[in-house]
């Protein structure tokens, strides 16, 4: 990664709930300047996310596959990278556009699909989120996140 600018793609479908907690989160732990992307696979995702502070957003399977490039970090459940998952709104363009793309991939182990990954303990979702925006911290040098 650069010493400038962090631009972050958060990539989330169906109501944009872990979207927009993952937005929060970035909002109240990584500087001002940080730019958040929120890529929804639909209107009300991406109005989610919007709402929970995105610097900007984008919306369905082009909008996708063309801002993805242009982000240094992805972040989103694991079911962004799973074609058909939730309910068939991440189409097979979406997770090959999102596994293609040259960002460092943080993803959470939470998916729609019938898919189980071994190797991960359940924790809650905010505990995970804070975990990846911890890593980019540690890696940018920002040292820990907020309130810790």
């Amino acid at each position: 990664m650069t010493g400038g600018k962090l631009i972050i793609a958060v990539v989330d479908g169906m109501g944009g709930s872990i979207g927009a907690q993952i937005v929060s989160l970035i909002r109240s732990s990584l500087p001002e300047e940080t730019e958040v992307i929120a890529l929804g696979t639909n209107a009300i995702a991406t109005g989610n996310m919007m709402k929970a502070k995105a610097s900007r957003g984008a919306t369905g399977e082009n909008a996708i596959e063309f801002s993805i490039r242009e982000a240094e970090v992805i972040m989103g459940s694991l079911s962004i990278l799973v074609p058909n998952s939730m309910m068939g709104e991440v189409t097979p363009r979406i997770a090959t556009a999102i596994a293609s793309a040259p960002g460092r991939k943080i993803l959470l182990p939470v998916s729609n699909p019938p898919l189980e990954i071994l190797g991960t303990s359940k924790r809650p979702l905010q505990q995970l989120i804070k975990e990846g925006i911890a890593m980019l911290q540690e890696e940018r040098g920002m040292g820990k996140p907020k309130g810790e």
